[in-house]
């Protein structure tokens, strides 16, 4: 329920391996967007209506492809931020100024529009209720994006049912530039004052707005210590973000006692910032 920092703002889904969906993952599908959605100065969140979306878990992502006039081709992969539980797919883009793909993605496209998706892909960086918790989540920058949809996830499953909420407590630690650079802001304090088994902290390293009572510098260990559920309880962790931060988010995980085993990772190239962890 705590919310630490923030100044006072049905598709069916099928196990991995299946042949079914293995299929499916690599089929090319043409969605239509419905919606776009401002989420930082640089990021957008694509809503799409895909037809014949064979349904995904929270944390797995799709492949994009663009086609020009001239027939080049390129393919950039994105994380899925809805909620299985949601009759649409939510893709949020963030916008690197020397991409082929993302700024037309966040810039050009509108309602209306199309574009070829292929997925879900990925059956490792995967979470949902039935696995139970504790959770520890981590993020960096836009690497917020595959565990937003395992909140979106926990909430439409556990929204109905306080006593259940209980068997799977959440953190979330997500680190961010600025204020306005933190994705889902005006959903995440919300989730979190709504639900007493889910804590929000949140890290600003570059500048932070007046009256900010957060974190403001870089992951380190000792936050890691004060945040994450201690190692004792065994928490299913999950690191997404740059590939500094996240390397230095689960060594120093580690060396706090918690199990690697339990600690999965997801990385993507530098779009901002690194992790110390030190």
């Amino acid at each position: 329920m705590v919310t630490r920092g923030v100044s006072s703002g049905t598709a069916a889904t099928r196990e991995p391996g299946s042949s079914t969906l293995r299929s499916a993952a690599i089929a090319w599908r043409l969605a239509t967007v419905v919606d776009v959605v401002t989420e930082t100065p640089r990021a957008r969140t694509l809503v799409l209506d895909v037809p014949g979306w064979p349904g995904h878990r929270a944390g797995q992502h799709v492949d994009v492809r663009l086609t020009a006039d001239d027939g080049y081709q390129a393919e950039r992969s994105y994380s899925i931020a809805s909620a299985p539980e949601d009759a649409r797919i939510a893709l949020t883009v963030q916008r690197l100024d020397d991409g082929e793909v993302s700024p037309y993605l966040t810039d050009v496209l509108r309602g209306g529009d199309r574009l070829e998706l292929r997925g879900p892909i990925g059956g490792y960086f995967v979470w949902g209720v039935a696995l139970g918790g504790p959770l520890f989540l981590v993020a960096g920058g836009s690497g917020i994006v595959p565990l937003m949809a395992m909140l979106r996830h926990r909430a439409a499953v556990l929204t109905a049912n306080s006593d259940a909420r209980h068997g799977v407590p959440t953190r979330l630690l997500y680190s961010s530039r600025r204020w306005e650079d933190v994705f889902y802001r005006a959903e995440l304090a919300p989730l979190a004052e709504d639900d007493e088994t889910l804590e929000v902290a949140l890290t600003l390293t570059h500048e932070a707005p007046p009256g900010w009572t957060g974190f403001r510098r870089l992951i380190d260990r000792r936050m890691l210590a004060e945040v994450a559920w201690p190692p004792a309880e065994r928490p299913k962790v999950f690191v997404c973000g740059p590939t500094p931060l996240v390397e230095a988010v689960a060594t120093a995980l580690v060396e706090l006692g918690h199990d690697p085993a339990l600690v999965k990772t997801e990385r993507f190239g530098p779009t901002g910032g690194s992790g110390s962890a030190a």
